[in-house]
C-alpha cells in the first residue's frame, strides 16, 4: 500500500517556522549535549525495530549529518552548524507537533524536518562526501608516516576547496530559486 501527500508551500512554512523554533534554542544550548541527546533518540529509535520505512531510509541520512557536524576536521561553517543542531534539537524534543510515542506516525514531523535540511544542505552533504573520500584516499596512499603538519596542511587546503565549493553551489541554488 503506498500513501503518499503533497506539502505546500504554506505547509512547508509551518515546518520551517519549527525548525527556526529550534534554533533559538540552540543558542542557549551545549553542543555536546544536543549530540547526546539525538544520539540516545537514535538508539532508542532502533530499539523500536522494524521500523516504517520512511524512518528507517532516514536513519543513516541522520547518521551523515552527525558525522558532519562532529568531525573535526571538517570544520562545518557555524550557520550550517546551528542549522544541524536545531534540527537535532527538534528531532529530539519527543513533544514536538507529532508526539513520537503515537505508532507509525509519530516520527513523521522529524522525517519532513530531516528531509528539509537534507535538501537544503544538499551541496554542504556533497562536499563533506568529497572531502571525506579525499581524506581517506590521502592516508591510504601515504600511510601512517606522513608528517602530520603536512597532512594538516593537505586537508585544510582540501576543506578550504570543498567550503568554497559547497558556498558557490549553494549560492546558485538560492539564485536559481528567485528565478
Amino acid at each position: 500500500m503506498e500513501i503518499s501527500f503533497v506539502l505546500s508551500d504554506s505547509d512547508l512554512n509551518f515546518f520551517r517556522k519549527a525548525l527556526k523554533q529550534s534554533r533559538l534554542a540552540v543558542r542557549d544550548a551545549d553542543e555536546s549535549e544536543i549530540i547526546d541527546a539525538i544520539n540516545v533518540v537514535l538508539d532508542e529509535i532502533r530499539q523500536n525495530e522494524p521500523l516504517p520505512d520512511f524512518v528507517s531510509k532516514r536513519i543513516p541520512e541522520l547518521e551523515s549529518l552527525i558525522s558532519m557536524l562532529t568531525d573535526e576536521e571538517w570544520q562545518l561553517p557555524e550557520a550550517d552548524r546551528e542549522r544541524l543542531l536545531a534540527t537535532f534539537i527538534y528531532f529530539a524534543d519527543p513533544e514536538d507537533i507529532l508526539p513520537d510515542h503515537i505508532p507509525v506516525i509519530g516520527y513523521l514531523d522529524d522525517v519532513i524536518i530531516i528531509e528539509l535540511v537534507v535538501r537544503e544542505l544538499h551541496h554542504v552533504r556533497v562536499a563533506y562526501e568529497d572531502f571525506c573520500k579525499f581524506r581517506d584516499d590521502y592516508d591510504d596512499e601515504k600511510g601512517k608516516d606522513i608528517d602530520p603538519v603536512i597532512r594538516r596542511d593537505r586537508i585544510d587546503r582540501h576543506r578550504q576547496q570543498m567550503h568554497q565549493r559547497m558556498q558557490r553551489r549553494s549560492a546558485q541554488q538560492q539564485k536559481s530559486k528567485l528565478w
